[in-house]
């Protein structure tokens, strides 16, 4: 029996789109390389991973000062990643709220950004609590992250479902015994707790 569902917040409840910051502001060309040739995922990790925007402005500075100006707009412009709610997801939340499930959130997000989530997508603010990555200094897909969750929460993994986006991160919440979901559109999501007994009505 399923009682609570841990959501995942980015591409899960709020569309999430790194590139948006530099529409206008920055030639595509430099864009382009700030987030495909300069491997932007893998740094935002450590962004997720607890290091403030501060220590990351220097570390880029000695190792690809080019990106500096993408950065700095990046980071300034953050707000503009985040377009709205993913379609479907706040009905699916404010569902699961009135059938009693517990909902919370794990996100890999940067400390220092994570106050524009929920402005972006209103839906965050009905969880009881997101776990912030970047809060605890440990970031998915790493395990430690999931024992934390599951300890501060008091959770019971097998009756957990977890929901996120990255394989690689519900690989993961698997491996430390979650019911874990790829998320890939809230119908689909909606389908999967149906299936697992959720009485949520179908679409």
């Amino acid at each position: 029996m399923i009682d609570t569902v841990v959501l995942d917040l980015g591409n899960v409840l709020v569309r999430w789109d790194p590139a948006r910051p530099f529409l206008g502001r920055l030639p595509v060309p430099d864009t382009e390389a700030f987030l495909t040739e300069f491997d932007f995922m893998a740094f935002n990790h450590l962004q997720d991973a607890g290091r403030s925007w501060a220590d990351a402005r220097v570390d880029l500075a000695a190792s690809a000062p080019e990106h500096l100006a993408a950065l700095d707009v990046y980071v300034e412009h953050f707000a503009d990643t985040l377009p709205g709610p993913v379609p479907g997801t706040s009905d699916l939340v404010r569902e699961l709220r009135a059938l009693g499930i517990r909902l919370l959130g794990l996100t890999n997000w940067s400390a220092e950004t994570f106050h524009l989530a929920e402005p972006a997508a209103p839906a965050i603010g009905l969880l009881e609590d997101v776990l912030v990555s970047g809060e605890v200094g440990v970031a998915k897909p790493d395990p430690r992250v999931f024992t934390l969750l599951t300890d501060r929460f008091g959770l019971r993994p097998e009756r957990t479902v977890f929901v996120d986006d990255s394989a690689a991160n519900v690989a993961a919440g698997a491996a430390a015994g979650f019911d874990a979901v790829l998320f890939t559109t809230a119908d689909a999501l909606r389908a999967s707790l149906v299936a697992r007994g959720v009485a949520l009505p179908r679409t």
